[in-house]
């Protein structure tokens, strides 16, 4: 009865041996499997991910030609509309400012009083690379390319009572006057056409800007007096704004009401 007993017990024992290895057995294949699916899973997603990273364009890319040149113009200016325009009736006592322009921004706009009327992305109008004053326009930096070696350049024009225009080109990087003098090419007509204009301004270049960034967020790079087609003068004001998009407002300079918006796409 004794070696019936033992031999029961050695039996139950390899019974029970038997079945928790093929417990683990089962447990660890269970296992395999599941860690196997989860790489290969893993291993699908990673061919995926990179291919919907890389296909996000970046916003410089997205610019137009003249967008990426407005930009790269205006991070580099340091001196604001005001600042210029006050600086530039500075240097010639009693003047009033007549145009405003940051030169390498839209420099081929066809204004009237442009001072650049025939720029075309070209360097005509920019500052000469050496920082010397250049009113003819003869620096060899391409505007689109860089603002020049010494940053960017706001052109003034000022009047005084009697019409005569003084051009005034002022450093937009630290406000130095860089070039002050009397134009030459004007006539008697000229000159009266000029104190006419501003005769019937009764709302400065200021209070039209203020006026045109009301309605447009952004940066003003030029003002200009100009005749309304008969029907009086306007402040004619370009905004850039953030999407470094311009828009042109034609402010009534007797009443600040905008008379005309438009905005260039490219």
């Amino acid at each position: 009865m004794n070696s019936a007993s033992s031999r029961s017990r050695t039996l139950k024992a390899v019974c029970a041996l038997s079945l928790a290895a093929a417990t683990a057995l089962l447990m660890t294949g269970c296992g395999q499997s599941s860690d196997s699916a989860g790489s290969a899973a893993t291993s699908e997603a990673a061919k995926v991910v990179p291919q919907q990273q890389t296909t996000s364009p970046s916003a410089t890319a997205q610019l137009t030609e003249d967008q990426q040149e407005r930009k790269e113009v205006l991070d580099a200016t340091k001196v604001t509309f005001d600042d210029a325009a006050t600086t530039a009736i500075g240097e010639v006592a009693g003047s009033k400012l007549v145009d405003l322009d940051l030169e390498g921004v839209d420099d081929d706009d066809d204004r009237d009083e442009s001072a650049s009327p025939t720029a075309t992305g070209s360097p005509t109008g920019s500052p000469s690379p050496t920082g010397s004053p250049s009113p003819t326009g003869t620096g060899t930096s391409s505007p689109s390319a860089s603002p020049g070696a010494d940053g960017p350049v706001w052109v003034a024009e000022v009047a005084e009572k009697d019409g005569t225009i003084h051009t005034v080109r002022i450093n937009a990087v630290d406000g130095k006057v860089i070039e002050a003098r009397v134009d030459a090419d004007q006539d008697a007509d000229d000159k009266k056409q000029t104190a006419d204009r501003l005769a019937q301004a009764t709302q400065t270049p200021q209070q039209a800007a203020k006026v045109a960034t009301e309605k447009k967020k952004g940066t003003v790079t030029s003002v200009s007096l100009d005749d309304n087609d008969g029907n009086g003068v306007i402040w004619q004001v370009d905004v850039v704004g953030s999407d470094w998009k311009k828009t042109t407002f034609d402010v009534d300079a007797k009443n600040d009401t905008i008379v005309r918006e438009e905005t260039d796409e490219d």
